[in-house]
């Protein structure tokens, strides 16, 4: 029986909508339109808009409004960043307009902004993958860092981010006993997460979970893949990690075992 995938970040959305030892995690996120645009900018002065289906961070842009500290008469510019570009507009009516002319008639989602930690100057996530075990139950089987390019807004390695240790990239900003409770609440949001998908699409085998880290210390939900990569767990200096991974991608029919 083929492993289940999900394209549209709206339906999991919803999904995990309905359980409510979730939602503290998942940040506000919208269909988008010109009313939630303008909404979601004057709420929290920065949003993301992304394709309700699609891979490797192609299509997202961020816009954020920005306010004038110096000469309060001014009003407010609003800025587009896609790719390594920006644009600045003098209305929200001209940022969607430039918006609209770049996704054309596919839906996009809009969700709250989150100001990410930073490693080295650049924005940094992290990409937890859960699994399900030859005993059919759910496990965060593994860990990674992802440090956006230069100038770019999506950390994803197929747009040029970097893979990293989760300890190297929280250790500076966290004491031991910090990342130790941090690492343990990821593991069971994993869980959790899979769970409640698995429950609306039973066949369900793995996920990955796209999680940013705020700068109050706070997880929140980006993204939930369904066909998450495997191969960036190779890198991790603990090798024990990626035969794991490997060995329960095996047992579900994702990988052939080893000859």
């Amino acid at each position: 029986m083929a492993i289940q995938r999900i394209a549209s970040k709206w339906e999991k959305t919803k999904a995990l909508n309905k359980r409510e030892h979730i939602l503290p995690y998942i940040p506000d996120t919208r269909v988008y339109s010109l009313a939630h645009l303008q909404d979601m900018l004057n709420e929290y002065g920065m949003v993301y808009i992304k394709p309700d289906c699609g891979t490797y961070g192609i299509g997202v842009m961020c816009a954020e409004l920005e306010k004038d500290d110096i000469d309060e008469n001014a009003g407010p510019l609003f800025k587009l960043n896609f790719g390594t570009q920006s644009e600045v507009h003098p209305t929200v009516e001209e940022l969607h307009k430039s918006i609209k002319e770049k996704i054309g008639a596919k839906t996009y989602l809009i969700q709250k902004g989150i100001t990410l930690l930073t490693y080295r100057r650049r924005k940094f996530d992290l990409r937890a993958l859960v699994q399900k075990t030859p005993h059919n139950t759910w496990e965060t089987t593994a860990f990674i860092g992802r440090v956006a390019a230069p100038q770019k807004i999506v950390t994803n390695h197929h747009s040029g981010g970097t893979a990293l240790p989760i300890e190297e990239l929280l250790g500076p900003h966290l004491s031991p006993s910090q990342f130790s409770a941090l690492y343990k609440e990821m593991k069971t949001l994993g869980v959790q997460v899979a769970s409640q998908l698995s429950r609306k699409y039973p066949r369900l085998k793995e996920i990955g979970l796209d999680l940013a880290i705020d700068e109050q210390y706070r997880i929140w939900i980006l993204e939930v893949n369904t066909k998450p990569a495997l191969f960036p767990f190779k890198w991790l200096q603990d090798k024990s990690i990626y035969k794991k991974v490997r060995r329960y991608a095996v047992a579900y029919g994702r990988l052939k075992s080893a000859k």
